[in-house]
């Protein structure tokens, strides 16, 4: 796929969920376009598999699943999930859910002796998360097929990546503990209710 394809995909996209075609949240991608291309010249279509997290159409188009089956997923409510196990596609909308899949399928992968490499994209803000740090290093650890790639956008969501986490956030002792005990219950007003 050119860019502009992989643009005209979003734009429709983004007409579809305008008209209500799509009921479900959409992350649209935009702006990585030509980055993404190259990498994925580096990426073997038949024995690497690519895992994303939700902003995932681009990285889905350019592994090869075909635009209706992915257009399909997306109006079927799938947009920040999509699994294209066929294609060695999978995605994911927990935050950094996708990295210790991305190492589960690598380990697998050297253990049975099968080709490929796994790739996993991830935002700027999961690579904060302890997951996606658990993640990393047991892959290093254990010298696995994967490369992770920080797709950097200097965003958590819609604030700074930096003013939200910071860049030294993980050299602080940033944990205090306490005890107490709960007056309330953990969930409800402690009641049952008929509704």
């Amino acid at each position: 796929m050119t860019k502009d394809d992989l643009i005209a995909f979003e734009d429709e996209m983004t007409l579809l969920f305008e008209q209500g075609h799509i009921k479900a949240p959409l992350h649209l991608a935009g702006g990585n376009e030509d980055i993404l291309i190259d990498l994925f010249k580096e990426i073997n279509p038949k024995n690497d598999w690519v895992l994303v997290g939700w902003r995932s159409h681009f990285h889905c188009l350019l592994k090869g699943v075909p635009a209706d089956q992915v257009r399909h997923a997306i109006c079927q409510g799938h947009s920040i999930s999509l699994a294209f196990p066929h294609y060695k596609v999978l995605c994911s909308g927990i935050v950094g859910g996708i990295a210790p899949i991305g190492v589960g399928i690598a380990a697998g992968l050297k253990r049975t002796g099968q080709p490929g490499k796994v790739w996993v994209f991830v935002g700027d803000m999961t690579s904060y998360s302890g997951i996606f740090s658990e993640s990393t290093r047991y892959a290093i650890r254990h010298n696995l097929p994967i490369e992770f790639v920080i797709e950097d956008n200097g965003l958590s969501v819609c604030t700074d990546t930096e003013a939200s986490w910071g860049t030294e956030v993980h050299r602080k002792n940033i944990i205090r503990r306490y005890s107490y005990k709960m007056t309330r219950p953990h969930v409800g007003i402690g009641k049952h209710i008929a509704f």
